[in-house]
């Protein structure tokens, strides 16, 4: 059975190219013009991928991220012209599965879709169901759920999942190439910048919480621990 792929993209001319290339690669293709068209679509159709431009009228791309991750689950390719490693960065530590810069070599493109589509699911592989207590962190995988003492942590699908594989092994280096596959999968070894950056949205996260003694300490050119007090 052929997958079904999402593109969101306001830019008609790209839209009709593009869609016109998946079809011929064996994808079904369905396209909306802006965020929200986007999102009724996606509720309507269930597609397997979704192919999402930042820059778009309305709803902004980055700001529809969390609605794709969160509430359809669905694995997302963002594209975008602009240059901006800020973009970039936002878009991966809101959980975008790859990210890819326009104008993008088709070839590349397809790759990278099969690259994801090939990866199981996030949604479908969540960490273990156990609940894990780490001085006043508490983690509930189930309910997808982060708090230390009583504050809650809003924290991205990829922050909750690194935040739990760091706190599974507490007081323990865990080295960045063990967390891109643990967290992301397979296909990100060799992309260190995701980690770095999730790790830097992680910490800002646990600043917010007053009062606590949870660190992340960084081990020069191994990795990452979570510690609380002196462990």
């Amino acid at each position: 059975m052929s997958h079904t792929i999402l593109l969101v993209d306001d830019d008609k001319l790209l839209v009709r190219g593009l869609a016109y290339s998946l079809e011929r690669a064996g994808y079904r293709v369905c396209a909306a013009g802006d965020a929200a068209a986007g999102l009724s679509l996606a509720r309507a159709s269930a597609p397997d991928l979704v192919l999402l431009d930042i820059g778009l009228p309305g709803m902004d791309g980055l700001e529809a991220m969390r609605i794709f991750q969160h509430d359809l689950k669905l694995p997302v390719i963002l594209l975008t012209a602009r240059r901006s490693g800020r973009d970039e960065a936002l878009g991966l530590e809101l959980g975008a599965d790859d990210y890819v810069a326009k104008p993008f070599d088709m070839d590349s493109l397809l790759a990278r879709i099969k690259a994801v589509l090939r990866r199981p699911a996030r949604w479908e592989r969540p960490p273990p169901g156990i609940p894990l207590m780490v001085g006043e962190l508490a983690i509930n995988p189930p309910g997808h759920l982060a708090r230390i003492g009583p504050h809650p942590l809003d924290l991205s699908p990829r922050e909750f999942d690194l935040l739990y594989v760091l706190a599974s092994q507490a007081g323990q280096v865990i080295p960045v190439e063990t967390l891109l596959v643990r967290v992301w999968g397979a296909e990100f070894s060799g992309e260190p910048q995701v980690v770095y950056v999730s790790i830097s949205k992680l910490r800002e996260r646990l600043a917010s919480i007053p009062g606590h003694t949870l660190r992340i300490v960084t081990v020069h050119r191994i990795g990452y621990k979570l510690a609380d007090g002196e462990t």
